[in-house]
């Protein structure tokens, strides 16, 4: 894949700003750690991150059309640098008492991050060839997962040989270089001149949604997609190694691994064979989406370690089948100025229905057992494919050229 100058840039940019992500929030899990011994307070790291991306969602598109979006991108990731630092001088003075200001801080550098993730997915259409689209989503989302399969291993490492702060300097620094990369990116022409209220702007997406039925349906795809997609965190899939498989903790590594893996394995075959994949989007996204219910189904019967470590391979292969031919849908169904309010409000509901989702699949894990709960996944997906089924003629490229 022949790759221009802005792609590659942002590619790069986005890249080592997710890298430093990693870094700084496992330095911030093990302080917490260290600091209180509790385990609950360390996982409200993850659930303050989640929140602070809903709400910025839901305000993102006040900045958008206010802001060009290169320079909205580069600004946000110039904002969480410098929260960063202060989040590293912070750690200095930080104590048992006092360190609910860091919650404060990594709160604040995920709002920023919320606005940014929806404006990267837009910028892609504007700085790669309709053509290539499926190519570009495809490699964006193999580097995005590569870096989380490798960097949460690699950062505790680090902790071995650097302390927390060092390496929220280190973060910092990868941030530094992000933002300098996303700053030499080119303007991209947002062609919307009509002034809107505030009320307009927040709701733009959403009417967008609402408007258009193949993002109608996708709203849907993603409400039940990420209600069965909160079995395969960490968490829970911990329960089940141990309830279900009865088998040592490093399983659970092995386990998760291999659905990281099965994501890149994704993305590289949506890569090679996005000739074909254009040709028939929603077949591959109904591919995706049944076989991704059969393998959860398969999975929440299975007592053979080497079979979990097999289907949690597959189930990554097939959501990256169906989920990226799903983001050229989304990026070729409206015209391009109105793709960042879109995304703002698919995240929003990717956000909210993944934080009560996990709360919910954990409960019933309780309640019903960690197999039921795999099972409940597998009907949900189920129930994707049946609205990919259904509706399959809307999920084709755009081909209408917006003014």
């Amino acid at each position: 894949m022949n790759l221009n100058k802005n792609f590659s840039l942002l590619l790069l940019g986005q890249s080592l700003a997710n890298i430093g992500d990693v870094l700084y929030m496992v330095s911030i899990i093990s302080t917490i750690f260290v600091l209180t011994g509790s385990a609950t307070t360390s996982s409200f790291v993850p659930f303050t991150i989640t929140s602070s991306m809903f709400i910025s969602s839901l305000l993102t598109p006040l900045l958008v059309g206010k802001v060009n979006l290169k320079w909205l991108m580069a600004g946000l990731q110039i904002g969480k640098t410098i929260l960063l630092f202060i989040l590293g001088f912070m750690l200095v003075g930080v104590t048992a008492s006092n360190y609910y200001l860091i919650f404060l801080i990594i709160g604040l550098i995920a709002l920023l991050d919320g606005c940014a993730n929806p404006i990267r997915q837009t910028l892609i259409p504007y700085y790669v060839n309709p053509s290539q689209l499926i190519k570009a989503n495809g490699l964006a989302e193999t580097v995005t997962q590569i870096i989380q399969a490798v960097m949460w291993f690699i950062g505790s490492l680090f902790l071995i040989i650097m302390s927390s702060q060092q390496l929220v300097w280190l973060a910092g620094g990868l941030f530094i270089v992000a933002s300098i990369l996303l700053s030499l990116l080119e303007n991209v022409a947002d062609n919307r001149t009509e002034a809107k209220g505030k009320f307009e702007q927040i709701t733009e997406g959403w009417v967008t949604l609402s408007n258009t039925p193949v993002l109608r349906k996708i709203a849907w795809l993603d409400l039940f997609e990420t209600m069965a997609g909160t079995v395969w965190i960490a968490a829970i899939l911990l329960v089940f190694v141990n309830d279900a498989l009865n088998i040592g903790g490093q399983w659970w590594g092995f386990i998760n691994g291999a659905y990281f893996l099965g994501l890149i394995l994704g993305s590289v075959y949506c890569i090679n064979y996005s000739s074909i994949i254009e040709k028939k989007l929603g077949t591959f996204i109904f591919i995706g989406s049944i076989l991704s219910s059969l393998v959860t189904l398969l999975f929440s019967i299975n007592s053979i370690p080497l079979v979990a470590l097999l289907l949690s391979l597959c189930a990554g292969i097939f959501g990256q089948i169906k989920g990226i031919p799903q983001q050229t849908v989304i990026q070729t169904s409206v015209a391009k100025e109105h793709l960042s309010t879109v995304y703002t409000s698919l995240g929003a509901i990717g956000t909210g229905i993944f934080g009560v989702g996990s709360l919910v699949m954990g409960l019933l894990a309780d309640l019903l057992g960690i197999r039921i709960v795999f099972m409940i996944s597998g009907i949900l997906l189920a129930v994707v494919s049946l609205i990919v089924y259904k509706s399959k003629h809307l999920f084709v490229r755009n081909i209408i050229e917006f003014e």
